[in-house]
């Protein structure tokens, strides 16, 4: 099974660290970054598409950031 995350966070260094914490633990880039302005809260988004072929079937209760 193929597990599929979007990570998002403020334009920040948490965003980057979210990211490479993803990837350290085997999770690969899936596309390219996206980039939006949140107008509600005046700041910029940060998102990135990760994947990981995990064993198993899909289950909606498994917490995919524990994969």
């Amino acid at each position: 099974m193929i597990a599929y995350r979007l990570l998002t966070e403020d334009d920040s260094s948490e965003f980057c660290h979210k990211v490479t914490d993803a990837l350290a633990k085997g999770w690969v880039l899936h596309g390219s970054p996206t980039y939006a302005f949140d107008a509600s809260r005046g700041v910029m988004r940060c998102g990135q598409a990760v994947t990981k072929e995990v064993e198993g079937d899909y289950d909606p209760l498994k917490k995919l950031g524990q994969l």
